[in-house]
């Protein structure tokens, strides 16, 4: 049986799921009568869900998992002819919207990251603490997380974990998961993880305080570098500038800080909100671009404490929004 919540997705007795600061979202988006709207990461389908609810004409559910059919069955049988699911990746959203017929949108949200629908089913290969094969994947095409760590040259490798992990003993850990695969290659999550722990080190607790799993990391950078979770957020930023209308409103949240940066940059420069002097700005003298966006709120606006309560995984989101203006979208992006 299916139940929901004001912050619930598509919810079974087994497997809960959050949508993440739902309720700020809609506020966000100003949801109107007879509006088109994209939910870029469909996932269990809580966002569409309460869009959907708000009697718009028409909203379009983008994701490159293929396990999240069976939710969108569910939402096409309960709101016929007003949803459908796009198959394919966010930062492809105008290449998927137009090929189906539509041209401009009122309004866009996008949930960056791994869902914890995702993380909770261990042969995805995401978990650090549930044994799986070593995947990592989103969708179902390219290289798996397996493939990266057995194939990777140490250096390489060292980089990746510390670009995309921000894994201070990024260069420790390299060399470990290098020695090991020596003796055997690595094909699932918890032999990985138990390297890594070992090679990250210190305690588990600190003042009294847990602290995080020393395989945390490792695996973020792994599941962000195996995905392009950083390339496919700024397309999919480009992408939203250039599908919204006038007065259409763009709605992210975000998990960390990699994320928020990409995202709090993309919208302080097409708002105009950065220096002349900034390097992501036209050089002094030339004219610049009118802004694309206008911020609903300054700054990232983070869960209530109630939500945190409900839902630990809201602790570290982060909601950025912003209007679209009537000015044209950039033709070169100067971003990041």
């Amino acid at each position: 049986m299916i139940a929901r919540n004001s912050h619930e997705g598509l919810v079974t007795a087994d497997a809960p799921h959050f949508s993440v600061m739902l309720d700020e979202v809609l506020e966000a988006l100003n949801l109107s009568n007879g509006g088109v709207y994209v939910d870029g990461t469909f996932g269990a389908g809580g966002y569409s869900r309460a869009i959907l609810e708000q009697n718009v004409s028409f909203l379009w559910a983008i994701d490159r998992d293929p396990s999240v059919a069976d939710a969108a069955k569910t939402l096409e049988n309960e709101f016929p002819e007003k949803f459908k699911l796009l198959k394919g990746c966010f930062s492809d959203m105008e290449n998927l919207l137009k090929e189906s017929g539509q041209e401009f949108v009122d309004g866009i949200v996008l949930d960056i990251g791994v869902s914890s629908m995702q993380i909770d089913q261990a042969e995805r290969g995401f978990s650090f603490q549930k044994d799986g094969p070593l995947d990592m994947r989103m969708g179902d095409q390219g290289p798996t997380a397996a493939d990266v760590v057995n194939e990777t040259e140490e250096e390489e490798l060292a980089n990746i974990i510390y670009q995309y992990g921000e894994e201070r003993a990024s260069r420790r850990v390299a060399r470990a998961i290098v020695r090991a695969r020596e003796e055997k290659s690595f094909d699932r999550t918890l032999e990985l993880s138990k390297v890594v722990e070992k090679a990250v080190g210190g305690p588990k607790y600190k003042k009294g305080k847990r602290q995080i799993h020393g395989a945390t990391r490792t695996f973020q950078a792994l599941r962000i570098y195996v995905n392009d979770e950083l390339g496919e957020l700024r397309r999919g930023l480009a992408a939203a500038e250039r599908m919204l209308a006038p007065g259409g409103c763009l709605c992210v949240v975000t998990f960390h800080s990699l994320e928020d940066r990409i995202v709090k940059e993309f919208f302080k420069l097409k708002s105009g909100d950065i220096s002349r002097g900034s390097r992501h700005m036209p050089a002094r003298g030339t004219e610049s671009p009118d802004p694309t966006f206008k911020l609903i709120f300054r700054g990232g606006k983070k869960a209530s404490a109630n939500e945190i309560k409900m839902n630990v995984r809201s602790r570290s989101a982060k909601l950025r929004a912003a209007v679209r203006t009537d000015a044209s979208a950039w033709t070169q992006e100067g971003i990041l």
